[in-house]
């Protein structure tokens, strides 16, 4: 079979330097590995012949696990992806917005516990969000904008992601365990064509302490991924899954590529690619773009 291998790195000999490192380790896979094209600075893919893709994941993930590279292996064909759908906290914004709610609260340290514990995938998603949300009673509306304006920013190479795949006749659907009121800002700031989230409940001119329902975690978000996949007229494996905790487990699974980004172990050990070294723009290599084809500000 023909698989596309593509290296990243932030790093730009890395990449090839790395290359070179696995010619031999992908032998013993019983992998032929073809000319290198280079897609950009630090980027690179090459075509693979290979019996197996497991085997050549393996080979490569052990080859490259000391080094700051990331790599993707994939059947060549089929490699642009027809969807995005994308966490947000820790994923296309660089922090978790219930924790910077709860640094305004005056609770940051027990909620942030409890986040880690919840991305890990230790903690049942629903009833973790229900308590940490309980923390924010009576925090002002107010204090949502401050949090918005003062500590969220897109991750680099986010809104180039969403840009360039939108551009290229992609649907780009922001999911989030979160919160509307900032998965709407961050979507528009992105380029994103829909969000969905949770809903913070209002008393007055500030927070409840409660979370409407039903709750967005882990089924929903894969459940977004079929709606939005056969709403478009085909299935999962036509899309590309990215995020960073437990609850984004199921969607990264169920997407024709999964990818893990500055992930936790649980995911990252079962997504199909993770980025620990790149930026977002990794995410359009992986899918064979080139440099000359993003679209930036």
């Amino acid at each position: 079979m023909e698989l596309a291998l593509t290296l990243v790195s932030p790093q730009a000999p890395a990449a090839a330097a790395a290359l070179a490192q696995l010619t031999s380790a992908l032998a013993g896979a019983q992998a032929r590995v073809k000319e290198p094209r280079p897609l950009g600075p630090g980027a690179l893919e090459v075509l693979v012949e290979a019996q197996a893709l497991a085997p050549v994941r393996e080979a490569v993930a052990r080859a490259l696990s000391d080094l700051p590279v990331d790599a993707c292996v994939q059947p060549w064909a089929g490699r642009r992806r027809a969807l995005l759908i994308a966490d947000m906290d820790s994923t296309i914004i660089g922090c978790e917005c219930i924790d910077e709610l709860a640094d305004f609260a005056g609770v940051k340290a027990q909620v942030s516990e409890i986040t880690e514990r919840a991305m890990r995938g230790e903690l049942d998603f629903e009833g973790a969000l229900r308590e940490r949300v309980a923390m924010l009673k009576g925090l002002p509306l107010s204090d949502l904008e401050r949090a918005y304006e003062e500590r969220v920013r897109l991750n680099p190479g986010a809104r180039t992601l969403v840009r360039t795949m939108a551009a290229h006749g992609a649907r780009c659907v922001l999911v989030s365990g979160g919160f509307g009121f900032f998965t709407a800002r961050v979507a528009q700031a992105a380029g994103f064509h829909a969000e969905r989230a949770n809903r913070l409940i209002e008393a007055g001119d500030v927070l409840a302490g409660e979370v409407g329902e039903p709750i967005l975690g882990r089924e929903a978000k894969l459940a977004a991924l079929r709606e939005e996949t056969a709403a478009l007229g085909t299935d999962p494996s036509a899309a590309l899954a990215v995020g960073d905790g437990a609850n984004d487990l199921a969607m990264i699974e169920a997407a024709g590529l999964g990818v893990a980004y500055r992930a936790k172990p649980v995911v990252a050990a079962q997504a199909h690619a993770k980025v620990d070294h790149a930026d977002l723009t990794a995410l359009l290599y992986f899918q064979g773009y080139r440099a000359e084809d993003f679209v930036t500000d």
